[in-house]
């Protein structure tokens, strides 16, 4: 008998897009925004006008961090540094991980349902957007 599983869905990461577009309108910045499913695999992604190419791949990896550790990015970079638990890390992965904030894992009842990694601004602001991008998810937390 298959496994059965919540993940989010499409309509979920088109609100999470919107929602962070919107906060991303109040920093004066051009952001990246990646939404991930339970597994990992981007299920939307939006790039709005002028945003850096550059920050790309760093959504889409905080997005995928965030859910393959089940943890912010933010902290795993505190759990990163030198003597800490996780030094080195961000070479796992074939070097895609991605280590500094702006990758949240979107939790369900518990569960860690996908994730959302944005990349723009500083990493506050880039903390910031993703929590507007979840917020927008009444079910999720």
């Amino acid at each position: 008998m298959p496994r059965l599983y919540t993940t989010l869905t499409l309509d979920d990461a088109k609100q999470m897009l919107a929602a962070g577009e919107a906060a991303a309108l109040e920093t004066g910045l051009a952001y990246n925004i990646a939404v991930v499913d339970a597994g990992g695999n981007l299920i939307a992604f939006s790039r709005q006008d002028g945003a850096l190419i550059g920050s790309i791949d760093l959504a889409i990896g905080k997005a995928r961090t965030a859910r393959l550790f089940d943890k912010t990015t933010d902290e795993l970079s505190h759990l990163a540094q030198p003597a800490a638990p996780l030094f080195g890390i961000e070479q796992s992965n074939e070097g895609k991980i991605v280590i500094f904030g702006g990758g949240l894992p979107v939790h369900l009842d518990g569960a860690i349902i996908g994730a959302v990694g944005t990349s723009a601004g500083t990493v506050e602001q880039d903390i910031a957007v993703a929590r507007a991008a979840v917020s927008a998810l009444a079910h999720a937390s």
